[in-house]
């Protein structure tokens, strides 16, 4: 082999399985170790031992580690952990100054929602809501507002729409605007919003990156590492602080190393769900851009890979007492909120969120987990039957 010959680009699935590749250079442990270290010597002449640590809020070589898998996995230039998803989300938030714009999808999830209205309206940021579904109407609104950041979710939480991401991003480049796409309930491993034009992409890695439920986490990946909106948000993550523990990284890449498998894993069971419950009598409809049904399908199959993810919703045929009687004689599906575990869940929205949401009554988000398809089916089939 000649000398200057490189070893061939691995496969997403490869990269996982080893937490980003290598050992631990000091030990050869394979699994990397939790530094605990907050702060780090210098010499006899006040000079750092090692340059590259001063300080535990950004110096950790887990930290490092970790973000450098996950920009592998986005195409990204950079990536940075957060405390949790929504400390993720403030940080792009807050790249735009009072006085400036923010054009947010509806009907996302409604922590985002919630925090960005109390946000700009706390610091004189204009925030306009509108369906990121109609691609027409939503160009309208990025020409009438000129905003200097538009927030994306695709697939939506709880309503499942796709948005045409490549065209907003051609529209938000023209319009010199900043372009965020939460892509929590895809994976990078289903949509990789930086090559559909997107300037950062961010996850709520509490969800399917971790997978297990046992830790609060967020990351933002950008598309071009030298952007002066990445140096902010970076220098937002260091100085205000919002890092994760040390523990909470270490359990995050070890949940990253399974990722390929859960994730195959619960796109299937999802989609075998969707399939089932649309035929289903006592349901009214499933919204899920996997389903050739779906208004979002041709859009999802264009910009989705490997499957549609495994978060979907049900309308039941009945009233909110109805819903609510389904959702306690599940007994495999756990009632809880979150998404992307191993465990399946099922969520009632409007008693999360409230009338003010707009949430259907008869709605259920379902987070699917990796049971086995056929028992998840039968919990749903006893449950419906008392309806």
């Amino acid at each position: 082999m000649a000398e200057d010959a490189k070893a061939p680009a691995l496969h997403p699935e490869s990269l996982l399985a080893h937490g980003g590749g290598g050992f631990d250079p000091a030990t050869g442990a394979v699994v990397p170790p939790i530094p605990t270290a907050t702060t780090f010597v210098r010499d006899e002449n006040y000079a750092l031992v090692d340059g590259d640590h001063l300080y535990g809020r950004d110096d950790n070589a887990l930290f490092r580690k970790t973000e450098t898998l996950i920009a592998a996995l986005e195409g990204a230039g950079d990536s940075r952990l957060f405390a949790s998803g929504m400390a993720a989300a403030a940080a792009v938030v807050r790249t735009v100054k009072p006085g400036g714009t923010i054009l947010v999808q509806s009907g996302i999830y409604w922590g985002t929602t919630a925090f960005l209205r109390d946000h700009c309206a706390h610091t004189g940021v204009a925030l306009h809501e509108a369906d990121a579904a109609d691609l027409s109407a939503f160009c309208d609104d990025i020409a009438a507002t000129k905003p200097d950041l538009v927030w994306l979710e695709v697939p939506s939480n709880p309503y499942l729409k796709v948005a045409d991401t490549p065209a907003i991003a051609a529209l938000c480049q023209e319009a010199g605007a900043l372009l965020c796409v939460d892509a929590t309930a895809a994976t990078p491993l289903v949509l990789k919003p930086l090559a559909l034009g997107a300037d950062l992409v961010m996850h709520s890695a509490t969800k399917a990156l971790n997978g297990h439920s046992d830790l609060l986490g967020g990351v933002v990946s950008a598309s071009d590492k030298d952007s002066a909106a990445w140096a902010f948000i970076c220098a937002e993550r260091k100085m205000a602080g919002a890092v994760m523990g040390s523990f909470e990284v270490w359990l995050l890449l070890r949940g990253l190393r399974t990722l390929a498998l859960r994730v195959e894993r619960m796109n299937a069971n999802a989609m075998a769900l969707a399939e089932y419950l649309a035929a289903h009598p006592t349901i009214e409809r499933v919204l899920y851009p996997g389903l050739e049904t779906d208004p979002g399908h041709a859009l999802a199959r264009a910009q989705m890979t490997g499957g549609f993810g495994s978060l979907l919703s049900v309308r039941v045929k009945g009233s909110r007492e109805d819903t609510l009687k389904v959702t306690g004689a599940l007994s495999l599906f756990q009632r809880a909120t979150s998404l992307g575990g191993v465990e399946s869940l099922v969520e009632h929205r409007f008693t999360i969120e409230g009338p003010g949401s707009g949430v259907p009554e008869n709605l259920l988000r379902l987070s699917v987990g990796i049971e086995h398809i056929e028992d998840l089916k039968a919990d749903f089939d006893r449950a419906l039957a008392i309806i």
